[in-house]
C-alpha cells in the first residue's frame, strides 16, 4: 500500500458535526497543495458522504456514531466514510470495497432514498468504491494534479 499518513475522526451522528470534518478535511487538503476548488469539491462530496451516514445510522434507532478516515498519499487523498462507527481495518477495507458503478443497483436506490448523492459524489471524485456488509462505507479518492511548471521561462506553453 505505499507509505501514507492515515487519519481517522469520529463524530456522534448528527448533522451539526458535519461542520468539524470539512474544517479539518480543508486543512489537511490544503496542506497537501489541494486547489480552492478542489477542496470546495471535496467539501461538498464529504458532507453528502457524512450527511447519508448520518441518515441511515438514525434509521437503525440507535445514536450511532460515524468514522471518517483520510489516507494521505503523495499524489491523492482518499477518504472513507462509514455509519458503523467501528474503527477501519485498512488492509480488510481494500479488499471488500467493489467500484460504484458495479454496485447492485438496488443497493443504490437504497442509498439514494435519502436524497442521498451519490452521483454527486462521483462527480466530484476521481473514484468512488461502496462497501455495504455492515452499514454503508463509501470510499472517495480524489488524485492531486499538480500544476506543471516549466523551468524554462522563454517555453510558455499555450493552452
Amino acid at each position: 500500500m505505499g507509505n501514507f499518513d492515515f487519519i481517522e475522526m469520529k463524530i456522534p451522528a448528527k448533522a451539526e458535526y458535519v461542520g468539524v470534518i470539512r474544517l479539518s478535511l480543508s486543512g489537511i487538503a490544503s496542506r497537501m497543495g489541494f486547489t480552492y476548488e478542489d477542496i470546495e469539491d471535496l467539501k461538498i462530496a464529504v458532507s453528502e458522504a457524512i450527511t447519508n451516514a448520518v441518515t441511515h445510522a438514525y434509521q437503525n434507532d440507535e445514536e450511532g456514531e460515524v468514522s471518517i478516515g483520510f489516507g494521505v498519499y503523495g499524489n491523492r487523498l482518499e477518504i472513507m466514510v462509514a455509519d458503523n462507527g467501528d474503527s477501519f481495518r485498512l488492509n480488510e477495507v481494500e479488499k471488500e470495497l467493489g467500484p460504484f458503478d458495479d454496485t447492485d443497483s438496488e443497493e443504490i436506490e437504497s442509498l439514494r432514498e435519502g436524497g442521498f448523492g451519490l452521483f454527486l459524489i462521483d462527480a466530484l471524485m476521481d473514484k468512488v468504491q461502496i462497501n455495504n456488509k455492515q452499514g454503508v462505507m463509501v470510499l472517495m479518492t480524489k488524485y492531486l494534479h499538480e500544476i506543471e511548471v516549466d523551468l524554462d521561462d522563454d517555453q510558455v506553453s499555450t493552452r
